[in-house]
């Protein structure tokens, strides 16, 4: 009888914890206009519906303004505008993403959806070589999911200007 119990409590604790395989990572899966991007998620502290941006004069464009989280103020940017994608229309699906890279204060992007958390093993991720243009700077790689592409976003890339990374 002891045993079974031990058991369920292992299997409940591999569900809620389940470990990533070595040599793979997970990633948000989110839409910005028709293309998919995924962000790792070790970067990602919380996902938000979308809230007040409080608009801060004399900043880039591609710089929303700021929200209140839980009486944290967090700079919010729009995702589509630092990529080069045309302005976003607000949505119900609209969500904010709050990340946090290593030692820095938190930051939202706003993207149109977030769909799904993918595990990609390294051999369905393709690294992009060399030469990059202006909006492939910001990626690391191109992930294969169940038949679809996902561009993988190099978060510290994207945010290299709005922080001191």
């Amino acid at each position: 009888m002891d045993e079974i119990k031990v058991m369920d409590e292992q299997k409940r604790s591999m569900s809620l914890n389940r470990p990533v395989e070595h040599g793979s990572t997970q990633f948000i899966v989110t839409q910005l206009g028709g293309e998919q991007y995924g962000i790792d998620i070790k970067y990602i502290s919380n996902i938000i519906r979308m809230s007040k941006i409080t608009r801060v004069p004399k900043v880039s464009d591609y710089i929303k303004g700021v929200i209140n989280v839980r009486g944290v103020v967090i700079p919010t940017i729009s995702l589509r505008l630092k990529l080069g994608l045309p302005e976003e229309e607000i949505t119900k699906k609209t969500r904010i993403i709050i990340l946090t890279l290593e030692q820095h204060e938190s930051i939202g992007v706003l993207v149109d959806e977030v769909k799904e958390v993918v595990t990609l093993e390294e051999n369905h991720i393709e690294r992009i070589g060399y030469e990059k243009d202006d909006k492939e700077r910001f990626l690391s790689g191109v992930g294969k999911s169940d038949g679809k592409l996902i561009s993988l976003l190099d978060i510290t890339s994207v945010l290299a200007e709005v922080v001191d990374v």
